[in-house]
């Protein structure tokens, strides 16, 4: 049973919308704040979290940056529910990770979509990751220029990305490549727009795949 942080600082909408989502088969622990929200999610480990953005003592955009820094929710689906719809809220919002954003009033049938896309994506990715520590791949991590004909990248965002894909930080890569850390944060979110991934697992594995066999794409 997949179990699922709902992080909302009011209190009907977050009855509601366990209730739902109990309804559906899923298992589901809550936050009332953003700080709460954070400790449950590491007490917790759930499979998703969705997430309300203006709430007291942190927003949701300060829980997605504490939780993306934590290797453990590195590929957790992460939802946005918020009454924002502007376009630029959104960027915002993924910008700093989130994997979907949905406006309230939330209605049924799209949460459920975003839910069971997100979880089956996650489930995805990490089937592959275990194909790699299984030894499904073979990369060869002696150049960058394979992913930089792959996915159409500048050379120093590929040279970002194959060090994000021998399992360095945006920290280390800075250091390696004498960039900011912010630097670094931004060619690879460069890389995952024009790669159409949403996460730094779904990058990883994408890059395994085209260094195990750089000639085929």
């Amino acid at each position: 049973m997949k179990k699922i942080l709902i992080i909302e600082d009011q209190a009907p909408m977050r009855r509601n919308v366990a209730l739902l989502l109990k309804m559906e088969g899923y298992e589901t622990c809550t936050a009332g704040n953003g700080r709460e929200g954070v400790e449950v999610a590491r007490k917790e480990r759930p499979d998703l979290i969705l997430c309300d953005v203006m709430m007291p003592e942190m927003d949701g955009y300060g829980v997605v940056q504490e939780l993306r820094a934590d290797s453990a929710f590195a590929n957790t689906p992460f939802i946005f529910l918020t009454a924002k719809s502007d376009k630029t809220d959104i960027r915002v919002g993924m910008n700093f990770g989130a994997d979907d954003y949905l406006t309230k009033p939330v209605v049924r049938d799209d949460l459920l979509a975003a839910v069971q896309s997100r979880l089956a994506r996650s489930e995805a990715v990490q089937e592959k990751l275990e194909a790699v520590s299984s030894g499904g791949f073979n990369p060869d991590f002696t150049s960058y220029e394979p992913l930089q004909r792959a996915f159409g990248l500048t050379a120093r965002e590929a040279e970002t990305l194959l060090w994000v894909a021998q399992g360095k930080s945006n920290a280390d890569v800075a250091a390696i490549l004498e960039m900011s850390e912010k630097t670094a944060k931004q060619h690879l979110g460069v890389c995952f727009q024009k790669m159409g991934v949403e996460s730094r697992n779904a990058a990883t594995v994408q890059a395994l795949e085209v260094l195990s066999n750089p000639l085929r794409k």
